[in-house]
């Protein structure tokens, strides 16, 4: 089963995942940086919802690193999928977001670092090549409570690859804008060139512009 719902049809999600006995929610982040990996998160959650998870974008980076102290003890598995700039600037970010997805889910594990398979996978807006069961539903990582679980999960994950860069490549800043675009970055990159992280094709509109600015 592959379904694609709008997100005015969660009743629909809903009542065709109460026929599966695992669930896990799927959730990628990192598709707009221009620079550093994608990273995805797949998770199998247990135990009562937890207050105030949400999409992981609506959320501090305090709250969202308080509430996976939570998401962390309750999960059941839990599996991360990573593709680096280099694979980007190959497929695409898309297909590299795609990827990222399904990694995570094959590298689902329990606690005890078990392999896990669940029978359904709940994805945030898209559909991967996978033979798992799926339904993707627009706005995921706010409606539903895996996807906003693997959400938090996955933000944090890259956050803390960026951070590490920055010890690499502190004249970038990459511990404050985690690889986004911003004014201080793109003039980190004017003084100081691309780094070996960068995604070389996200920045050729970036230098066409500059180029014709400096006619």
């Amino acid at each position: 089963m592959r379904i694609k719902l709008n997100r005015d049809q969660l009743e629909i999600l809903l009542d065709k995942a109460k026929d599966y006995n695992s669930i896990c929610g799927v959730d990628e982040v990192g598709r707009g940086p221009i620079a550093g990996p994608v990273v995805s998160c797949a998770i199998v959650m247990g135990g009562d919802h937890i207050d105030g998870v949400k999409d992981s974008k609506k959320l501090t980076d305090k709250k969202r690193r308080e509430l996976a102290k939570d998401i962390y003890s309750r999960a059941i598995a839990i599996g991360y999928g990573i593709v680096e700039h280099n694979i980007i600037d190959e497929i695409n970010i898309r297909q590299a977001s795609l990827l990222a997805m399904k990694q995570a889910i094959d590298n689902l594990s329990d606690k005890k670092g078990n392999p896990y398979k669940c029978d359904l996978a709940l994805i945030d807006a898209e559909i991967i090549e996978h033979d798992i069961d799926q339904i993707a539903i627009i706005s995921g990582d706010d409606l539903v409570y895996e996807i906003s679980c693997a959400s938090i999960l996955a933000k944090i994950f890259r956050d803390d690859i960026m951070i590490e860069y920055s010890k690499k490549y502190p004249e970038y800043m990459f511990e404050a804008h985690k690889g986004y675009g911003t004014k201080k970055h793109y003039e980190a990159i004017d003084e100081y060139g691309l780094t070996d992280i960068h995604r070389k094709t996200f920045m050729k509109k970036y230098y066409e512009q500059r180029n014709k600015s400096n006619r």
